[in-house]
């Protein structure tokens, strides 16, 4: 199967109809409100390992031959796939191994070892874990199962179209989250075919843009500016059939920076009770920061995987509280005598501000003779609120050195 048809799709769909979950089309009326659309949010978090990757990494392995399901199965990727070629190969009663990055969260991790794989760390994107994986299969003749780069995978993939347009036949915009082109390549194919007037735009963490670099350049290409906490689409290199597909059928590509992800997850978490990883809260991202330029439509929001370690929720609730102006940090400098630290915390009981920290030390290079550094955690209501504890303190004769979490 070189190219993938909308025939492709319903074909995996049947093969997927007793395995995967037919998720939720829920419509976010906080969204719906800041966007002036209609936003529905199409719910893989929901699905069986947490992310849509389990349609495509179930419809690969159902179509092996015997031969090659004999010799095993080994995948790379950054934790869903995984979680989605583990259970596949254990209801199949295949061997598995899986490299993943070993900056992928614990949660996809003990979930992938919890369905029978053999899990091996290795480098700290996708891509490193890609080359490990296929260095160990020219060891040992496993079947390499690619996490989107692949025809069954992205058919299984497009399955999450046809639920789309069952529920809301009226779609007018989809938004689909990008990392290697798997899911956006599937949905695209299955929602241009069943009607062209479709509009599918991608969503990329600014950090790893390479669908989009691709794009721009015509060919695909390599592009990586820093680490993203969506580690969901950390991909530096898309596939070349991914991006043949993109081409065709994909009407925009659109990034969204780190602080935007970061808002985005406690926006779901506070505003529509759903909790997203980072690659499943990019669409909202483009929605709240005004980047989907169309009104009075229905767009469906793809979140596409809930899979988040609790360490990780909780910087990135801390990052998005302090972008929205609801945590302040930062540091002063009081007299180090008796009483000072009484009149500073009485001065901020007055603004209604809630204390979160206070870390006081005498000791620096920077703190001089006579005096003590403070550094204090804030919990404020929003930036008006921030903006009017800074200028009263400012006023009161402290010094205010705003730090970063």
């Amino acid at each position: 199967m070189a190219k993938v048809t909308l025939e492709d799709i319903k074909k995996a769909r049947e093969v997927l109809k007793d395995v995967v979950s037919k998720t939720k089309l829920l419509e976010c009326t906080a969204l719906s409100k800041i966007s002036n659309n209609r936003v529905f949010l199409k719910l893989e978090n929901l699905q069986k390992t947490g992310s849509f990757k389990i349609r495509g990494a179930v419809n690969k392995i159902a179509n092996l031959t015997e031969e090659e399901k004999k010799k095993g199965v080994i995948a790379s990727s950054a934790g869903n796939h995984a979680q989605g070629v583990a259970l596949g190969a254990k209801m199949n009663g295949i061997k598995a191994t899986i490299v993943m990055p070993a900056t992928a969260p614990l949660a996809k991790v003990t979930a992938t070892k919890s369905y029978g794989a053999d899990v091996v760390l290795n480098g700290l994107v996708y891509d490193d874990a890609y080359a490990k994986a296929v260095e160990i299969q020219r060891e040992t003749g496993a079947t390499f199962l690619h996490p989107f780069n692949d025809p069954y995978v992205i058919a299984g993939q497009g399955t999450i179209a046809l639920e789309i347009f069952e529920d809301l036949e009226n779609v007018d915009v989809i938004l689909v989250p990008i990392g290697g082109g798997g899911i956006i390549s599937g949905i695209a194919v299955a929602a241009k075919s069943i009607n062209p007037n479709v509009k599918v735009i991608g969503v990329q963490s600014e950090n790893i843009g390479s669908m989009k670099a691709s794009r721009e350049a015509g060919k695909v290409t390599t592009y990586f500016k820093a680490p993203t906490i969506a580690d969901g689409i950390a991909v530096k290199t898309p596939g070349d059939l991914t991006f043949n597909i993109v081409q065709e059928y994909v009407d925009e590509i659109i990034t969204v920076t780190e602080e935007e992800i970061a808002q985005a997850v406690l926006f779901l978490m506070e505003k529509g009770k759903i909790v997203a990883e980072g690659s499943g809260a990019v669409c909202a991202a483009a929605i709240i920061n005004g980047k989907i330029k169309e009104v009075n439509k229905n767009v469906v929001a793809v979140v596409s995987g809930g899979n988040i370690d609790v360490n990780v929720l909780y910087r990135i609730i801390d990052k998005a509280l302090e972008k929205e102006g609801r945590r302040l940090c930062f540091n002063t400098v009081l007299p180090d005598k008796c009483g000072e630290m009484l009149k500073l915390i009485n001065l901020i009981s007055e603004t209604k501000a809630n204390i979160l920290c206070i870390n006081q030390t005498r000791f620096g290079n920077e703190v001089a003779l006579g005096t003590q550094e403070v550094e204090l955690v804030l919990e404020t209501f929003d930036k008006d609120h921030m903006d009017e504890i800074i200028e009263k303190i400012k006023l009161s004769g402290y010094e205010v050195k705003m730090k970063n979490n």
